[in-house]
C-alpha cells in the first residue's frame, strides 16, 4: 500500500500530485556540480599538492640525503608510486563522480573503509595543519614592527642569554642554530624547545627565543595549560578565511584559486631572484646540489625519497578522489595529472634554490660553515629564514613578502582539505546534505568543530600535541598501508584490465596500459610494502622523541592516531560480509562499463579473473538489446 502512494496511481490526482513533488525534491538534492572549466581543476589540485612540504621540507631532504644523489630515489619513488596512485585516484573519481568514500564504496563495497581511513587522515590534517596558518598569521602582523621583534633582545620575552645580530657579527660562533624543528614534514626529531630554561646559559638568538619563549611560550608543567589568545584569534581568522573560501562549493573554491594557487610563485620567484644575486648565494646552492654517492646505498635515504613523494602528492587522502569527481566524464585527467606531477616537482627543486641561496646568504654574513645554518633542518619557516630576513635592507618588506607566501601556500591546501571532507560527507548523505543551505551549513560545522580541536594545540603546552599529530596522523605507515590496499581494491579485484577500458572510454585511448597496469598489480604495493616493513622495523626499535610529554601518555596517543584510520579497512571488511557476503565485490551497476565480457584482469596474456558472462540471447532484437543493457548496467 506504501509503495503504491509513493508511485502514485490516481493520474492527475493527489497523490500523482505528491509524487511529482517528491521527484522534484529529489532532483534537486541529486543535482551535484562540476569545474566550470579545467583550468580551475588543475589550479585546485595545484593548489593541494602544492604547498609548505614543497618549499621547505623538500630541499631540506635533498640537503641531508646526499644533494644530488637525493633525486635518484626520489624519481624512482615518483614514477613507479607516486604517478602510478595519483593518476590512479584522480581516474576514479572522475569515473564514479563520487567523493572520496562512496568511490570505493562503488567499484567495490568491501574496500569502502579504504575511503573512510582516507578521510580519517584529511581530518587529521584539518586540525592541525591550519595551526601553521595560525603561526603564519602571527609572523606577518609582527613583520609591520620596526624593528623586526626577533631581530633584536630589547623584548620583554628575551633572556640574558640572548645575543642580537650586532654581538653575533662581532662574535660568530655563538651563532648556534642547532633547533632540530619538524613540524612540516612529519618527522619526529624534535629538540628541545625550552632552551632557555638550560641551566647552563646557553647562548641564543633573538629568532630562536621569539620563536620558543613569544610564540610557543611553553611551560614545565605536565597539563596543556591555558590557551595562547593571541593565537587562538589568528587561528580564528585563518579559519574565516578558509569558510568563505570553499563555502559555496566548487563553485566558489574554483575562483578562489585563481589567486591563491599562482600568487605564491609570483613571491617565490621574487624571493629567488633576491637569493641568488646575495652574496655567499652560491656556496649555499652547492651544498643543496652537491651530490654525495655513498648515501645512495643508506636505507634511509630511500625511506626519505618515498615518504615524500606520498606526503607531496597528497595520495591516500582522499582528496585526488573528490576535486576529479568535479570533472567532466570526458575530460583527459591523464594529461592533467602528467602536467600535475611535473609541476609538483619542478616546484620543489626550483624551491630549494630560493631557500638555500638565502641561507647561503646568512652563512655568508654571520662567517659561519653552511652546516650550522641548516643545521636547524626544516624549522627554515620560523627561526632560520626569519634570522636571513633580518639581515637584509628593508627587512620589513621582505618579510611581509615571505609570510603571506607561506600563508597562501598553506591555505590553498587547507581549504581543498576541508572541501574533500565536505564533499566526501555530502555524498555519503545526498539525501540529507544537497539541499539549498546545507552545504554551507555543513561547512560552517567543519569549521566549528576543527578550531574547537585545534585549540589544545596552542595552548603552553600544545606544541607536544601538535608534534604527535604531524608525526603519527598522516604519517608514512598510514599513507603506505592505504596505498597497497588501493592498488589491490582497483587492480586484483576490481580488474585492472576493467579499469583501463573505464579510463579509456573517458579519454579515448588507454595511457600506457602496461606500465600502469603491472605498477599497480605489483610494483607499486612491493615498493610500499617494502618501505612500510623497513619503516616499522626501524621506527620500532626508538622511544618516541618528544621530551615534554609523559612517555605511557605520548606512545597511546601516537599508537591510536596510526591505528585509528588503518582499522576502518579490515572493520568495513568484515562489516561488508556480514551484510552482503556475495556483493563484497560487486560494483555499482550504475557504473558505465565499455567492455562487461572482457576479462577484468590478465597477466601476460593469462586471464585471471573472467568478465561478466554473456547473457541468453532472447527473441528479438529490441529486447536482446535491453537485456544485453540491464545486464551490462549501462
Amino acid at each position: 500500500m506504501e509503495e503504491e502512494m509513493v508511485g502514485g496511481t490516481t493520474p492527475g490526482g493527489p497523490v500523482d500530485s505528491e509524487s511529482q513533488k517528491r521527484s522534484s525534491e529529489d532532483a534537486v538534492q541529486q543535482e551535484r556540480g562540476k569545474w566550470a572549466n579545467k583550468t580551475e581543476f588543475l589550479l585546485s589540485m595545484a593548489g593541494e599538492i602544492i604547498g609548505l612540504g614543497n618549499v621547505w621540507r623538500f630541499p631540506y631532504l635533498c640537503y641531508k640525503n646526499g644533494g644530488g644523489v637525493f633525486f635518484i630515489p626520489y624519481f624512482v619513488f615518483l614514477f613507479f608510486c607516486g604517478i602510478p596512485v595519483f593518476f590512479l585516484e584522480t581516474a576514479l573519481g572522475q569515473y564514479t563522480s563520487e567523493g572520496g568514500v562512496t568511490a570505493w564504496r562503488k567499484i567495490c563495497p568491501m574496500f569502502e573503509g579504504v575511503g573512510i581511513a582516507s578521510q580519517v587522515i584529511v581530518a587529521y590534517l584539518n586540525i592541525y595543519y591550519i595551526v601553521v596558518l595560525a603561526w603564519g598569521l602571527f609572523y606577518l602582523f609582527n613583520s609591520f614592527r620596526n624593528p623586526l621583534p626577533w631581530s633584536t633582545c630589547d623584548n620583554e620575552w628575551n633572556t640574558e642569554n640572548c645575543h642580537n645580530l650586532s654581538s653575533m657579527l662581532l662574535n660568530p660562533h655563538l651563532s648556534q642554530l642547532d633547533s632540530d624543528w619538524s613540524f612540516l614534514h612529519n618527522q619526529t626529531d624534535y629538540n628541545d624547545y625550552n632552551m632557555l630554561s638550560n641551566e647552563t646559559m646557553k647562548i641564543t638568538s633573538p629568532e630562536e627565543e621569539f620563536w620558543a619563549r613569544r610564540v610557543l611560550r611553553t611551560s614545565d608543567h605536565v597539563s596543556l595549560g591555558a590557551v595562547h589568545w593571541d593565537l587562538a584569534l589568528c587561528l580564528l581568522l585563518a579559519w574565516i578565511i578558509c569558510y568563505f573560501c570553499i563555502w559555496k562549493g566548487v563553485k566558489s573554491t574554483g575562483k578562489v584559486v585563481y589567486f591563491t594557487a599562482t600568487f605564491p610563485y609570483l613571491m617565490l620567484f621574487i624571493l629567488f631572484i633576491r637569493g641568488v644575486t646575495l652574496p655567499g648565494a652560491g656556496e649555499g646552492l652547492k651544498y643543496y646540489l652537491w651530490p654525495q654517492m655513498d648515501k645512495i646505498l643508506e636505507p634511509g635515504v630511500w625511506r626519505d625519497a618515498g615518504t615524500q613523494v606520498f606526503f607531496s602528492y597528497a595520495v591516500c587522502q582522499g582528496v585526488l578522489t573528490s576535486l576529479g569527481s568535479y570533472n567532466k566524464y570526458n575530460n583527459n585527467c591523464y594529461k592533467d595529472c602528467v602536467a600535475l606531477c611535473i609541476l609538483n616537482s619542478a616546484t620543489s627543486i626550483f624551491a630549494g634554490f630560493a631557500v638555500f641561496s638565502v641561507l647561503g646568504f646568512m652563512a655568508h654574513s654571520l662567517d659561519v660553515d653552511m652546516n650550522e645554518v641548516v643545521k636547524g633542518g626544516p624549522g627554515l619557516a620560523f627561526i632560520a629564514y626569519p634570522k636571513a630576513v633580518s639581515l637584509l635592507p628593508g627587512a620589513q618588506f621582505w618579510a611581509v613578502l615571505f609570510f603571506l607566501m607561506v600563508i597562501l601556500l598553506g591555505l590553498d591546501s587547507q581549504f581543498v582539505c576541508v572541501e574533500s571532507l565536505a564533499t566526501s560527507i555530502t555524498d555519503m548523505f545526498p539525501g540529507v546534505l544537497r539541499r539549498p543551505g546545507r552545504r554551507e551549513i555543513l561547512v560552517l560545522v567543519i569549521a566549528v568543530v576543527c578550531f574547537l580541536l585545534g585549540l589544545p594545540l596552542i595552548t603552553e603546552n600544545g606544541i607536544v600535541l601538535f608534534q604527535l599529530i604531524d608525526s603519527y596522523g598522516p604519517s608514512g605507515t598510514s599513507l603506505l598501508f592505504i596505498a597497497c590496499f588501493e592498488c589491490i581494491a582497483v587492480a586484483w579485484v576490481y580488474g585492472a584490465n576493467r579499469f583501463l577500458d573505464n579510463i579509456e572510454d573517458m579519454i579515448g585511448y588507454h595511457p600506457f596500459p602496461s606500465v600502469l597496469k603491472y605498477c599497480w598489480l605489483f610494483v607499486t604495493p612491493l615498493i610500499c610494502g617494502i618501505t612500510l616493513v623497513y619503516d616499522t622495523l626501524t621506527s620500532s626499535s626508538t622511544n618516541l622523541n618528544l621530551e615534554y610529554a609523559p612517555g605511557p601518555w605520548a606512545s597511546r596517543v601516537a599508537s591510536l592516531l596510526i591505528l585509528t584510520p588503518l582499522m576502518c579497512i579490515p572493520v568495513y571488511i568484515l562489516l561488508c560480509l556480514w551484510r552482503n557476503p556475495k556483493g563484497m565485490t560487486t560494483p555499482s551497476s550504475d557504473l558505465r562499463q565499455a567492455r562487461p565480457h572482457e576479462p577484468r584482469l590478465s597477466v601476460c596474456g593469462r586471464v585471471i579473473i573472467e568478465g561478466q558472462e554473456k547473457p541468453p540471447r532472447i527473441a528479438g532484437g529490441r529486447d536482446e538489446k535491453l537485456a544485453m543493457e540491464e545486464i551490462s548496467g549501462v
